[in-house]
């Protein structure tokens, strides 16, 4: 089990990345929201209803798309891919919890363009880690942090729906 060593108020940073978000979308007439399974498709959830874009809301699963599928195999958590509106055209936002090396950007890009060929793809993170692989770089982000090797961000959701985003420790020992 990983130790906490950090806790971030996941809330505030929502409200962050909310009015980014709805100052960055100002003036779109075919926007739409796509979160990337998990802790992004609790995001996008919310971020369509403060928007009021529940009905151009998508969620996606990038599992069979990411270039490190043959190495990690398959995740026993896959997810649905669900888009119900027309991408052709669209300003979407794609949101994720934390943006790392970008490689799950790339891989829901991917993902989205077997859908459709969007006007505009803008990413929002609810944090940005750094660690960049890949030239992605996030239009709205709640908070940007640097971590330490061996550690990690993880984003929880409550029953209740809210959220929380801690650093933990991968390397911590168990007892």
């Amino acid at each position: 089990m990983p130790t906490t060593n950090i806790d971030f108020d996941a809330e505030a940073l929502y409200r962050t990345l909310l009015e980014q978000v709805r100052t960055g979308l100002a003036g779109v007439t075919d926007a739409a929201i796509v979160g990337i399974h998990s802790g992004g498709a609790w995001l996008a959830e919310r971020l369509a209803g403060d928007l009021d874009l529940k009905d151009r809301l998508g969620f996606i699963d990038v599992s069979f798309y990411r270039d490190d599928y043959a190495k990690k195999g398959l995740h026993p958590d896959v997810k649905p891919t669900h888009i119900g509106f027309n991408v052709d055209g669209a300003t979407i936002v794609l949101v994720d919890d934390v943006l790392y090396t970008g490689r799950t950007t790339r891989a829901a890009i991917n993902v989205l363009f077997d859908y459709g060929r969007p006007q505009c793809i803008r990413l929002a993170a609810l944090a940005d880690r750094g660690g960049r692989e890949l030239p992605v770089a996030p239009d709205f982000v709640g908070v940007r942090t640097a971590l330490q090797s061996g550690q990690s961000l993880s984003l929880a959701r409550d029953g209740a729906g809210q959220l929380s985003l801690t650093i933990e420790d991968d390397n911590a020992e168990t007892a």
